[in-house]
């Protein structure tokens, strides 16, 4: 079952505590810039430029200008590591944040996209999904073509179709964090029992303003990218379920393995 499922009005008369925060509003990155950040987002800590590069298979100097770039554009912190005695210490990165991503003018109109759905659909929400499944689609084969022409880069680095998605996710401007509680466990039994379900909050949004308006076509969207992307990625029979606006801070995503013997109706 796939299912978006609204709570915005269930917050005891405060539905503004619920849902995500909006996301950061930053430029946009280049495919080769995002391709080092995935990597660098990875790491439990901080990593030198050289050790980058032996993950991504890039030249040491074009990473260091990808990192550069990421500083600047608030992605990545830039700091020196202790000196060891000789020689100059080496500066290490780390991710921060989400990349940056959107613009008023992309935010304008994806209100204006969602309000033309809502006057003119006999069915918002499934348009919202058709609408939201093509758009993951193109960018999950965009972010795949990236990471083949990526020169030099090693393939050992393989990802599960949820985690690309959820890298995907996070490239947009989501910021997901994984949810792993004993009472998460549970809830999740319940909603596919025998399958693997994995629970996620979302904790910005990058339409936020328009999924407030109207969020049956905009969670819509999000829930068909996600759709998309796991089908691109490799998993087209995944279970995924949205709870928009279902706790104070964040969005909560659920995602079940195909490989469990679930499929979508």
């Amino acid at each position: 079952m796939e299912t978006v499922k609204n709570n915005r009005e269930h917050s005891d008369g405060d539905s503004a505590a619920l849902g995500p925060e909006p996301a950061v509003a930053q430029t946009d990155l280049s495919p080769a810039v995002t391709f080092v950040r995935e990597h660098l987002a990875a790491q439990a800590g901080a990593v030198t430029i050289s050790a980058l590069a032996a993950m991504t298979g890039l030249h040491q100097n074009t990473v260091r200008e990808h990192l550069d770039q990421l500083v600047e554009a608030g992605a990545a912190t830039k700091t020196k590591a202790p000196s060891s005695g000789r020689g100059r210490p080496a500066w290490l990165y780390r991710a921060i944040g989400s990349p940056k991503t959107g613009s008023s003018e992309y935010l304008g109109l994806a209100s204006v996209l969602a309000a033309q759905i809502d006057r003119t659909s006999m069915n918002p929400r499934a348009d919202g999904i058709a609408a939201g499944l093509d758009w993951g689609r193109d960018l999950a084969r965009e972010v795949a073509q990236n990471r083949a022409d990526a020169e030099e880069h090693t393939p050992a680095d393989e990802r599960t179709p949820a985690e690309e998605t959820l890298a995907l996710l996070d490239t947009l401007g989501f910021a997901p964090e994984s949810v792993t509680s004993d009472a998460e466990a549970i809830l999740s039994d319940e909603r596919a029992p025998g399958a693997d379900v994995h629970s996620f909050r979302l904790t910005r949004c990058p339409l936020l303003e328009a999924a407030h308006e109207y969020p049956d076509i905009v969670c819509g969207v999000h829930l068909g990218l996600v759709r998309g992307a796991l089908e691109v990625f490799g998993d087209p029979a995944a279970v995924s379920e949205l709870d928009p606006f279902s706790e104070p801070g964040a969005c909560r995503l659920h995602l079940s393995d195909g490989a469990s013997g679930s499929t979508h109706p």
